[in-house]
């Protein structure tokens, strides 16, 4: 059973990390409402594991938003879901460039979409990567070779911004 301070202490966490949590939500899902939903499961999963959480919760709760959305991608193969509009101007100043961006991500796998994430705006290494989903470290190497590849085909005029990633 929660305690009042164990409660106060996940309601804290919750005010200060859910818009952190949410923009790496969108950056996996490519959808503004997935990625609420996937914030909401997280964060749920979490608050029921709370009292067993020791030290800093956030790379717990980030362990779950992962593997909750390799989930869904692994029961959502079947179907393209549509890249949504984000309004967050810490994602990117220039409008043209971020159009873009997400325009090329949008046409990535979500696996792939996955990868870059992780590997380029958490900024995880490989191993991290691997271990978050559950694949080896070499898998990552080749899944981010080959969206980065992708993308500079999508979208050159990211090439710069993909140099500097790489």
């Amino acid at each position: 059973m929660a305690t009042s301070s164990s409660r106060d202490a996940f309601d804290e966490f919750v005010r200060a990390r859910t818009t952190a949590l949410t923009r790496t939500a969108y950056l996996l899902t490519g959808d503004a409402h997935l990625a609420e939903d996937l914030v909401q499961t997280a964060l749920f999963k979490a608050a029921r594991a709370w009292h067993r959480i020791e030290g800093d919760p956030e790379p717990y709760v980030r362990r779950i938003l992962y593997t909750q959305n390799v989930s869904w991608w692994r029961r959502r193969r079947w179907r393209e879901t549509p890249l949504a509009s984000y309004d967050d101007t810490a994602v990117a100043a220039d409008t043209d460039l971020r159009l873009s961006l997400e325009d090329a991500l949008r046409r990535l796998t979500e696996r792939q979409r996955t990868v870059l994430v992780l590997r380029f705006f958490e900024d995880l290494t490989e191993v991290q990567t691997a271990a978050a989903l559950g694949i080896g470290a070499g898998t990552v190497k080749s899944i981010a070779r080959q969206a980065l590849a992708r993308l500079r085909t999508l979208a050159p005029d990211l090439e710069q911004l993909l140099e500097d990633a790489s």
